[in-house]
């Protein structure tokens, strides 16, 4: 695969709390030029990315009750119709995994499905499972559970704390959800071969900060 292909895979992100908007302001500078699929930044900086964005080929991709998706369900909802009023087109929540490892099935299902059908018709919805805190089976419910709701991609990881994206897990997660739906590796994707071992397991997306040196084979 060429380089300029793999662009369109990468959602170019940017999540740190310090970032400015200087930073920001570059992402989408860096996103227009290299014609990546989306940058992905905290709430906060919606607007601003939607209006430097305005008319490009690059959507705007934002995390909801990130990084620890342990907010309730009402909040994520009220923060994911937020993020849409502002100009995002693609939100990616994080599970409550507390639930999940406590057994609180329901739970789980349902957080995903509002934030789901809160999006629905206006944005993309990707959900994170958060792979290095989950069990094989517990990545394999948190995957089915996602597809019962209508989301439109799982997602690895946060990249906060609990490792990020691997072979094994995007194979297992392609496997659970079958081809019709989206797979989004997240987390310690930093060259190019990392990007394309992804995507031969089965990623149709890359959440990556490294988006520069991937496209350009550094």
């Amino acid at each position: 695969m060429q380089r300029e292909e793999i662009a369109r895979y990468i959602d170019h992100t940017l999540l740190k709390p310090t970032a400015t908007k200087a930073d920001i302001t570059k992402l989408c500078e860096e996103a227009k030029e290299y014609h990546f699929a989306s940058v992905c930044v905290n709430p906060t900086w919606v607007p601003f990315c939607a209006r430097l964005l305005e008319g490009a080929d690059v959507k705007v991709c934002t995390v909801i009750g990130f990084p620890l998706g342990a907010t309730t369900t009402a909040i994520k909802v009220k923060e994911t119709e937020d993020a849409i009023q502002n100009g995002a087109t693609e939100v990616d929540m994080v599970i409550n995994i507390g639930a999940l490892k406590s057994g609180e099935y329901a739970l789980v299902k349902e957080d995903i499905a509002a934030v789901v059908q809160a999006a629905k018709g206006k944005a993309l919805t990707k959900v994170i499972i958060e792979t290095g805190a989950l069990t094989d089976e517990e990545k394999v419910l948190a995957c089915q559970f996602s597809k019962e709701a209508g989301a439109d991609f799982v997602k690895t990881s946060t990249g906060f704390g609990y490792g990020g994206a691997t072979i094994e897990d995007v194979k297992l997660m392609r496997n659970t959800v079958g081809s019709e739906m989206g797979v989004k590796a997240s987390g310690g994707v930093r060259t190019c071969a990392d990007a394309q071992g992804m995507i031969t397991a089965g990623a149709t997306r890359i959440g990556a900060s490294a988006g520069i040196a991937i496209v350009k084979g550094q």
